[in-house]
């Protein structure tokens, strides 16, 4: 290629200078080298946070624990990376119980709520392998890092396509999980993490659209006979102590569990609107003068009028319907009101003249048989020592000083 170059000898000796100027990083294997032969035998863990905006319950991490034989994750929510020691004991004494086996190595990053003196004491009192990476090397975590971002692009996915609010993170990221336990993986070969973990197979077919609407059926007991028998809810996941949905209801503001849901899982909630609790009157009637009017109007317009009572042995405060023609009655005119049924043998005596009225205020105090005079008053012992009691009282108290 050119003329007058000599020739030169490969050196064997490390040139200082060109690592200086042009060193890089090993290579990681693309394959792990060793996998676990049971369950147990050895677990991945990762924080992953912190996540904005914090969740309604204040969380602003989420830690996993990844078995390596079955690929199975589980899930914890905290506050503050100091709460990781905890969560590992708890997670360490559900899985050993669930399985009977004995977690014997934990690999994990260098972080400092799992390199503290806590942390490596107890996993050297219950005999638990530490497997550290290596400093700013997170790939010799993969399976937990990768299993992290496979998990929140999953999150930001199903919390777009409901607009669901951000705050919702952690019941996307349980439903995620949730539905990544039972699907396939390559690092399974023809099994679910979830069968190969105790195994079962796992059935998908209470799987529904997170964040799609759900109509929940209200319980006899949380309602009256009139009282709707279903609300709308949102669908956030499953119970992880019931078979039942996890549902959130946008009015009262509160998580309701209920296996006894209808799906619209082509519709979803308007967060932007503001939603009040609905107050039903139609039950109300009034008496006044405004509707009296109108009602004798009506009546002498020779409005026709089909009252239907409706009575049976469990309700006996039957309702009365009124079907008027719709082509007679203006649509700006306000629906008469009727009193119920069981109001038609009580008289008011609003329709009683003022002589009537005098008459009917006299029997009521014959009634009940006290003297209206003090001759009648005095004839009476118990009604003189009534007397005698009160002028002593007032006397006492100098009522008339």
């Amino acid at each position: 290629m050119v003329e007058g170059l000599p020739q030169f000898i490969a050196s064997q000796r490390v040139c200082e200078d060109c690592l200086v100027g042009r060193q890089h990083r090993d290579p990681f294997p693309k394959e792990s080298l060793w996998r676990a032969s049971k369950v147990l035998q050895l677990v991945h863990a990762d924080i992953c946070g912190p996540i904005n905006p914090t969740s309604n319950s204040n969380k602003r991490y989420l830690i996993t624990f990844i078995d390596d034989f079955s690929r199975k994750t589980w899930v914890y929510f905290l506050v503050k990376k100091s709460e990781a020691f905890g969560t590992f004991k708890f997670f360490k004494s559900r899985v050993e119980k669930e399985t009977g086996a004995f977690i014997r190595s934990l690999r994990t990053d260098r972080g400092g709520e799992f390199t503290s003196h806590e942390f490596t004491n107890f996993c050297h009192e219950n005999g638990i392998h530490r497997q550290l990476t290596t400093a700013y090397s997170p790939q010799q975590n993969g399976v937990s890092e990768r299993k992290n971002r496979t998990i929140m692009n999953m999150v930001r996915s199903v919390l777009s396509a409901k607009q669901i609010p951000k705050t919702f993170w952690p019941e996307a990221v349980n439903w995620t999980v949730h539905v990544l336990n039972r699907c396939p993986t390559l690092s399974v070969k023809n099994k679910t993490p979830e069968e190969a973990w105790n195994g079962h197979k796992p059935s998908v077919d209470h799987f529904r659209i997170f964040g799609c609407i759900a109509h929940v059926h209200v319980p006899d007991t949380k309602r009256v006979k009139l009282d709707a028998k279903s609300c709308k809810c949102i669908l956030l996941g499953v119970s992880e102590e019931s078979k039942a949905y996890r549902l959130f209801d946008p009015v009262l503001q509160k998580v309701i569990i209920s296996r006894d849901v209808v799906f619209e899982e082509d519709q979803q909630w308007s967060w932007n609107d503001s939603h009040k609790e609905a107050i039903v009157a139609d039950l109300e009637w009034d008496s006044d003068e405004e509707n009296s009017t109108q009602r004798e109007e009506s009546d002498e317009s020779g409005t026709d009028e089909v009252v239907g009572e409706t009575e049976s042995e469990s309700d006996s405060g039957a309702l009365i319907e009124e079907n008027i023609q719709p082509a007679e009655i203006s649509p700006r005119m306000e629906r008469i009101r009727r009193p119920p049924i069981w109001m038609r043998d009580y008289v008011t005596g609003q329709d009683l003249s003022d002589d009537e009225s005098a008459s009917m205020a006299h029997l009521a105090l014959l009634i009940n048989q006290d003297p209206t005079t003090f001759e009648d008053a005095v004839k009476s012992e118990k009604w003189r020592q009534a007397m005698d009691q009160e002028i002593q009282a007032i006397e006492k108290n100098n009522t008339w000083n």
